[in-house]
């Protein structure tokens, strides 16, 4: 006589449905709560993994070498000279750049199922992923302080004052922040962390360099003129100038913010709604 096993009954979570609502009906100060936790997480990853910060190290530091002594003499005569022209722009190109590797990082995340386990929990819906943006403001910051030290060793001495360049560093950082919202929707709906890679730099390559970061508008051809003037790389980087150099909170600066309030506003909920949809 034989006895035959059956396998068990494969476990199925019923109260998922449950968790999901909790963390939707959580409050704004337990959902900043849990943001700020999961951005502690990725804080704890960046200590254990301090690679990753090579690029917001070498890059402001190669960058800032390489274009003022390749085009200062030609574009301002002089080294010095370029100087407050280049330092905003590779400022905020530097750190726009280093806003990709969110997105490829959530990527890698989710592939490893670490993001699946976070859906579970009765935490806010937003958090997982606010959680590991807020956690790249660190690399924003050390791309800001670097490229600054960078130019201060060259020379660079902004009339804007303390308060102009720490105004102009905080709203680089608030803008690479609102930017990285679509990387994390590119990392939440794309399959491979290097397809995320690659068409962010595809966007990103010509939105930077076909802008005024580097040159003079007066100075490009009038049809190039023509979206250069409506680019917000160039937007963002003239308000940097503007506060560095003179002090000056002017148009630029009220368009960055408004184009940055306006992308967190519509590229969170979108980027939550597909990340649940993943579940």
């Amino acid at each position: 006589m034989t006895t035959v096993l059956k396998d068990p009954a494969p476990t199925v979570r019923t109260d998922l449905p449950d968790v999901i609502a909790a963390a939707s009906s959580v409050s704004i100060k337990q959902a900043v709560a849990n943001s700020f936790t999961m951005a502690y997480r990725g804080v704890v990853k960046i200590k254990h993994n301090p690679e990753q910060l090579f690029d917001v190290t070498l890059q402001p530091i190669i960058f800032t070498l390489m274009f003022t002594y390749l085009f200062g003499g030609a574009i301002s005569g002089d080294v010095k000279s370029y100087l407050p022209i280049i330092i905003p722009g590779i400022l905020v190109q530097t750190v726009i750049t280093t806003s990709i590797v969110t997105g490829t990082q959530l990527r890698e995340d989710m592939d490893k199922g670490v993001f699946d386990r976070f859906k579970s929990l009765p935490i806010a819906r937003i958090s997982p992923l606010a959680g590991a943006l807020l956690a790249d403001v660190i690399r924003y910051v050390i791309a800001t302080t670097i490229t600054l030290v960078v130019g201060f060793a060259m020379g660079f001495r902004p009339e804007g004052g303390p308060v102009g360049i720490v105004a102009a560093c905080l709203l680089v950082i608030v803008c690479s922040f609102a930017v990285s919202w679509i990387w994390a929707f590119m990392g939440v709906t794309m399959r491979k962390a290097s397809s995320v890679q690659g068409i962010s730099m595809l966007i990103l390559f010509p939105l930077t360099f076909m802008s005024n970061a580097f040159v003079k508008v007066e100075t490009l051809p009038g049809w190039l003129q023509s979206f250069v003037n409506i680019n917000p790389i160039s937007h963002l980087v003239s308000a940097a100038r503007e506060l560095m150099n003179d002090g000056h909170f002017g148009i630029h600066v009220l368009w960055s913010l408004v184009g940055a309030a306006a992308i967190i506003a519509v590229m969170a909920p979108l980027t939550v709604r597909m990340y649940m949809r993943k579940a």
